[in-house]
């Protein structure tokens, strides 16, 4: 990300584009379940340490999928909350059946395959992206 994110709205095409590869965003579905359990066990067995896990089996898998799929750099480390909470966006996107959807209208259309982030700021279609 080179230009100043201000926004979650501004963020998320980012976040879209930096998941395109359809492993990776398996990846972080499994991730984000396992987080979830991983609180839902805390919860439910009244055992804080459950909690400990929760970072490692939510990031772990999201991680792999950047480094290894996507060959990208979690955003994760600049955005940490906006990141989580694309996280649980793209899980509601994908368990409506919408995520392609999404993909198609950030990344796709006029934008070849390679493109970068900040095409998606540059010209008509990144304005009309970033305020979504």
């Amino acid at each position: 990300m080179t230009a100043r994110i201000d926004t979650f709205a501004e963020f998320w095409p980012h976040y879209v584009h930096a998941h395109r590869n359809p492993v990776n965003r398996a990846l972080h579905y499994a991730g984000t379940t396992a987080m979830l359990g991983t609180v839902a066990a805390a919860a439910l067995t009244l055992n804080p340490a459950w909690l400990l896990a929760a970072p490692v089996v939510g990031y772990g898998p999201a991680w792999v999928g950047h480094f290894v799929f996507e060959r990208n750099r979690p955003a994760t480390f600049e955005h940490p909350l906006w990141s989580l909470r694309g996280d649980f966006r793209m899980c509601w996107l994908a368990a409506r059946g919408r995520m392609r959807d999404e993909l198609e209208r950030v990344c796709g259309g006029d934008l070849d395959a390679e493109h970068t982030h900040d095409d998606h700021r540059a010209g008509p279609r990144g304005a009309a992206v970033a305020s979504a």
